[in-house]
């Protein structure tokens, strides 16, 4: 396959993937005149059409599909081995890329500064998804998961903090409403919670549990929304309890349970692990991760 083949089919596949001929312009940095002629290219090269053309883009034949699986492998095939080069070598420069949920962003952000600043020649792509992204195709370097240890082969997987969580209410919550004395005294009650039961925190797991749906009066996807609204007497919900201690007034509902705790792990591939910039960023984020309130 020749290079001009590739980049046809790479064209084709993002097309694909995307829906649109702008889209997959814009990923590759092309002109969309150049995604059209290498479809048209492609497209002539093989005798069959790949894509049906309407008015809202391109959506692809059964051909289309096939292409789409060969494109997808060998993308990830490349990403892999390219993840993999950018770790390797005795310099700290190059791409550094860390994963984590949002909610340790503000933690995270300094540490991040702090160290490139200690390596100019470095940059920085800090991706803050739910997604689980695929270290073993080179998607980051250093990724920070919450939850049940990771398993997935060929990682290294480190415990980095322990997050205990308990139920509280706002000051100004307590004032016009009061505290329940136990999950039988709900009743009347409103909550702070997910929006959605689709959450894999075990404490939001317990609350959509114990309280009807109805009462989880104030909904957000993002932590930090769900911390502020608990803080700013929306309702009863669940804060770190580091958080609320550094929260003036917040009253405790429900002591901090076991079953309500959250691990975060530093997630590694094992071919990354010991090279220089990621051994010598997971120094650096440990010994700073030592000041952090949850410590």
């Amino acid at each position: 396959m020749s290079i001009d083949t590739w980049d046809e089919i790479r064209t084709a596949y993002h097309v694909a993937r995307l829906g649109t001929v702008s889209g997959a312009a814009e990923v590759l940095g092309v002109h969309h005149a150049t995604v059209i002629r290498h479809i048209d290219a492609l497209e002539k090269r093989l005798g069959v059409k790949l894509f049906q053309r309407h008015a809202r883009g391109y959506t692809p034949t059964e051909a289309g599909q096939d292409l789409l699986r060969v494109a997808q492998a060998t993308e990830d095939q490349l990403s892999q081995f390219a993840g993999r080069i950018k770790g390797q070598g005795e310099a700290v420069t190059g791409e550094l890329v860390v994963t984590s949920l949002p909610d340790l962003a503000p933690f995270l952000t300094p540490v991040l500064v702090g160290f490139q600043r200690a390596h100019p020649g470095l940059t920085v792509r800090f991706l803050t998804d739910t997604r689980v992204f695929r270290l073993e195709y080179g998607e980051a370097h250093v990724a920070i998961r919450a939850g049940a240890a990771p398993e997935q082969p060929d990682n290294v997987v480190q415990l980095f903090l322990h997050q205990s969580y308990a139920l509280y209410a706002a000051p100004s919550y307590v004032e016009e409403y009061g505290v329940p004395k136990d999950e039988g005294d709900f009743a009347g009650h409103r909550f702070v919670g997910p929006d959605g039961a689709g959450s894999r925190a075990p404490f939001f797991r317990w609350l959509t549990e114990m309280v009807p749906p109805e009462a989880i009066t104030f909904r957000s996807s993002d932590m930090q929304a769900l911390a502020g609204a608990v803080s700013q007497g929306a309702g009863i919900g669940f804060l770190p309890v580091w958080r609320a201690c550094e929260t003036a007034g917040m009253v405790k509902v429900m002591p901090e349970r076991d079953e309500w705790a959250t691990d975060y792990w530093l997630v590694t591939h094992v071919d990354l692990h010991r090279t220089t910039k990621v051994h010598a960023f997971l120094t650096y984020l440990k010994q700073e991760a030592k000041s952090w309130p949850m410590r």
